[in-house]
């Protein structure tokens, strides 16, 4: 029987379940049951796998040369990471999720907690159980979900969810349902290296001091381990005994910094590659100073050689330029990005990354104009009409149907991706087609 304690304030912990792997599998049924892993940058190792791929062994980051032979023996498939896609049917399983909470945190690209303050008299998992049902009709994501009056106990609660098998049918663990002795069940056969803020090498240092479960770490002393750990651990044993010590953050952080950079698909010698690369990683991180109404005060780029070539010459350089007033002009950031790169190129080098990094990011409408400046307010207001046109296009057609001269065609230096699937949902020519 559910334990009848009706705490004020729970939190809800709601994670897509093998999320990239899931993504494909909306649109490739035939995927469903087979072990799929989705591959890194490069296809380089396993960044996803299925409950398959993970029932033959394969492990995190397991490289791609060394588990292909595996998948082919048992029917598997491999996939390139298809980051878009991914992005797109986040927003839309955060959208669906949201209308279940008026408080929600996107923690990540396949998780956020909700808030249920003021639900004393709902039933929160029946209200879970139809979160999931509505997710999975309106996005095909399989989800799991965790509720508890912390958001330390909500994300185990989501891992008994998803793990244990008193949960992984219904996909729902509500905490307050349990009775106080089957928590204390529960939570005993969790490792303690399992609980959120813990991490390998705490757990390590924990199990030297008897602290093996989620449980021992709950019953320990917060002020002990704080002198021997850190605050971070003993608002962790507070958040396992119930209190609430970790807010959520409905608005995410003031951004500090934005990065673009990829490794290249084969090593690049040449110059010219070198300038398109890094217009385009200037032209991207320009869309997302915009989507976030941000303008950078400067910019860094940098290049990098591969470290993992024994006898190769290295060179590692970085430069970085500023700007007499904020932009976020994808013009001048690509022409800012290019001269950066004019500083630091050297040949004779084999190239395996370069990358931008856009800093003193500020509001788009904190600007001093400059002494010189030609046009004035109308000029810019001009650019910006032109800008958020350009933006526009690309996300309804899809990214790069405009582009900049200076970012190239060709791109013979991209990520290698032999095993992309189409951009369903983000690409006109990448719809699914239905035959009879």
């Amino acid at each position: 029987m559910p334990h009848p304690r009706r705490l004020p304030q729970q939190y809800a912990l709601v994670d897509g379940n093998n999320f990239f792997v899931s993504c494909e599998r909306v649109f490739d049924p035939g995927l469903e049951g087979r072990p799929v892993v989705v591959l890194s940058n490069n296809d380089g190792c396993a960044v996803a796998r299925s409950d398959e791929a993970k029932a033959l062994g394969i492990r995190m980051g397991a490289p791609y040369f060394q588990i292909r032979e595996l998948l082919a023996r048992h029917g598997g498939v491999a996939l390139s990471s298809n980051y878009v896609l991914y992005g797109d049917m986040s927003r839309r399983m955060m959208s669906v999720v949201a209308h279940y909470s008026p408080e929600q945190e996107v923690y990540s690209i396949d998780e956020c907690f909700l808030r249920f303050a003021g639900f004393g008299h709902w039933d929160l998992t029946a209200h879970a159980r139809r979160l999931r049902a509505q997710v999975r009709q309106w996005t095909g994501i399989p989800v799991g979900v965790g509720i508890g009056p912390s958001k330390t106990l909500a994300k185990l609660a989501n891992h008994l969810a998803k793990k244990h098998p008193d949960f992984r049918e219904g996909g729902v663990c509500n905490l307050q349902d349990l009775a106080p002795w089957h928590q204390i069940r529960y939570l005993s056969e969790v490792d303690v290296g399992e609980v959120w803020g813990v991490g390998p090498r705490w757990a390590a240092r924990l199990g030297e001091l008897g602290i093996h479960s989620a449980q021992d770490l709950r019953q320990a002393d917060p002020e002990t381990l704080r002198r021997r750990f850190s605050v971070v651990l003993e608002r962790t044993i507070r958040e396992l005994n119930g209190l609430s010590c970790i807010p959520l953050e409905e608005a995410p952080p003031a951004r500090q910094q934005i990065i673009a950079s990829r490794s290249f698909g084969h090593p690049v010698i040449a110059k010219a590659e070198l300038l398109e690369a890094v217009s385009t990683y200037a032209a991207r991180a320009a869309v997302r100073l915009r989507r976030d109404g941000l303008a950078a005060g400067a910019i860094q780029v940098y290049l990098a050689t591969n470290p993992f070539i024994p006898g190769e010459p290295q060179y590692h350089p970085a430069t970085l330029l500023g700007f007499a007033a904020p932009t976020a002009d994808t013009a001048r950031l690509i022409q800012a990005a290019r001269a950066g790169l004019g500083r630091i190129f050297k040949p004779g080098y084999r190239y395996k990354k370069a990358g931008v990094m856009l800093v003193d990011l500020l509001p788009a409408g904190v600007r001093q104009g400059e002494l010189f400046e030609v046009g004035g307010e109308p000029r810019q207001e001009r650019r910006g009409r032109l800008l958020e046109a350009l933006d526009s296009l690309n996300a309804r057609m899809g990214r790069g149907t405009l582009r900049f001269a200076a970012e190239g065609v060709a791109q013979s230096w991209g990520m290698r991706r032999e095993r992309l699937t189409a951009g369903y949902t983000t690409d006109w020519d990448g719809l699914a087609v239905a035959r009879g």
